[in-house]
């Protein structure tokens, strides 16, 4: 078996990949995965950074006191437009993969997160106004982005047996930006630091992020966009009905992670230090605990995991409805870290559905071998970055109801109803169409036939 070559590809410089089979166990074994694991670690690196970037402004608007002039409503919009942009980069950069090369892509996704960071630096102090701080917020968004390129990327790298765990894996450790930018600014508020001194710490780490990817990671030559795939995920039932799905998990996740500082300072009376004491908390357990659920639908079915998961995360949110009622800070905040580490769970389920769901799909079309594996790296690969996206919306969704409810009613008691009941429809959703078994009928060759790939989503 050809060992993987980084020689430059003709007319094309850099590090590229010639020739890569993960589905192939020899080849796997020999060199692809030492060579996959390397470029998931940097590939985490910079999506860590991306994410930490993305989420700052949940950081931001703890430093902003009465001195600058903001309402909690601002604030709840200034991150609401954070997330906005979050989610609809991913698009673009999912494709930008194949474009550019894995390694190129990650090298100037990294590097512009310089520009959120250095604007945000510049701008940060009392008496700018409140559109300056929203254009800023924006621009921050596009470290949402790199969390869809690096997915598509390491999609390619890993064969299917491996991709919850190393999608997992991926993810998780991006998202653990999130509780990291909230530790430094908690380090930051405690030592009686400004704004300005949270942004210049993450200067550098973007320059060493960027660098690394260049010298460390790899180019897939063979990955190329397909306009046809694309084509057909958009217009494929799965692609919207796990977008659907991972709006209940991952954009739960994003939202929460945003909101929870603003939520106790604002519900709570908490100061900027005493939220910045537990903020982090969620957000950590949710981003460790994403590989988990990842390895869990590995061994049990992604459909299983997430339709539990769902149920769980219903629980959680019916007990912080019950302690936003009675005004119960222990056990809000308790119940609210617990429903961080569903979601992280959620993350990772759902998103092994994905490549199973159009495996199976291959199978039902009768597709065998490697001709069912490349369709399903080919279909999975054109709806991550849909999915992604649209998930990320879920967190919009979710600080524009806070907002909506501190607004209406003073508290986030009304949002929490309506995340409750929300999360009761995705476990239908999650039932009805991916475990549910058919009615039963007489066996006949067709009927076994239409059976089989509803039998086959269960494991997923």
């Amino acid at each position: 078996m050809t060992a993987p070559s980084t020689a430059p590809a003709a007319s094309r410089g850099g590090r590229w990949i010639q020739h890569w089979d993960p589905e192939d166990e020899t080849f796997w074994n020999e060199t692809g995965e030492k060579v996959a694991r390397r470029n998931l670690i940097f590939s985490i690196l910079s999506e860590h950074i991306g994410f930490s970037i993305w989420t700052v402004w949940s950081v931001m608007v703890l430093f902003m006191g009465p001195e600058y002039g903001l309402t909690p409503a601002d604030k709840f919009f200034i991150v609401s437009m954070a997330t906005l942009v979050g989610a609809i980069v991913r698009v673009p950069y999912t494709f930008a993969v194949a474009i550019f090369g894995g390694r190129n892509w990650t090298v100037v996704s990294a590097s512009l997160l310089l520009i959120p960071t250095v604007a945000a630096f510049a701008v940060m102090e009392p008496g700018t106004s409140f559109n300056t701080f929203l254009i800023c917020a924006m621009l921050a968004g596009i470290g949402g982005g790199n969390f869809a390129s690096s997915m598509t990327n390491i999609n390619a790298f890993f064969p299917l047996r491996k991709k919850g765990w190393a999608l997992g894996l991926n993810a998780g450790g991006g998202n653990i930006g999130v509780p990291v930018v909230q530790l430094v600014g908690l380090a930051v508020i405690g030592a009686s630091g400004g704004p300005r001194v949270l942004l210049g710490i993450y200067i550098p780490f973007i320059v060493l992020a960027a660098v690394l990817a260049w010298l460390r990671m790899d180019n897939i030559a063979e990955l190329k966009n397909d306009t046809g795939a694309a084509k057909e995920a958009v217009k494929d039932a799965h692609t919207w009905i796990m977008s659907f799905l991972y709006i209940g998990t991952f954009g739960s996740f994003i939202g929460y992670s945003f909101a929870f500082g603003l939520v106790l300072q604002t519900q709570f009376g908490r100061t900027p230090l005493q939220s910045a004491y537990v903020t982090f908390i969620g957000p950590l357990l949710g981003s460790l605990i994403r590989p988990v659920g990842g390895a869990l639908a590995d061994k049990y079915g992604g459909a299983k995991i997430t339709l539990w998961n769902y149920v769980a995360m219903a629980g959680a949110t019916g007990v912080i409805v019950v302690a936003s009622m009675q005004k119960s800070l222990p056990l809000f905040t308790v119940a609210f870290i617990a429903l961080f580490v569903l979601t992280g769970i959620g993350n990772g389920s759902t998103f092994k559905m994905i490549p199973g769901i159009f495996q199976a799909k291959a199978l039902a079309k009768g597709l065998r071998g490697e001709e069912a594996a490349a369709y399903g790296r080919r279909l999975s690969g054109a709806t991550m970055g849909i999915i992604g996206a649209v998930g990320a919306l879920g967190g919009l969704g979710i600080n524009l109801a806070f907002r909506q409810s501190f607004l209406t009613v003073g508290s986030g008691t009304g949002a929490f109803v309506s995340f409750l009941a929300f999360y009761g429809l995705c476990f239908a959703v999650t039932w009805a169409v991916y475990l549910r078994r058919p009615a039963t009928t007489t066996v006949t060759a067709t009927a076994e036939t239409e059976k089989k790939p509803q039998l086959s989503y269960a494991e997923v």
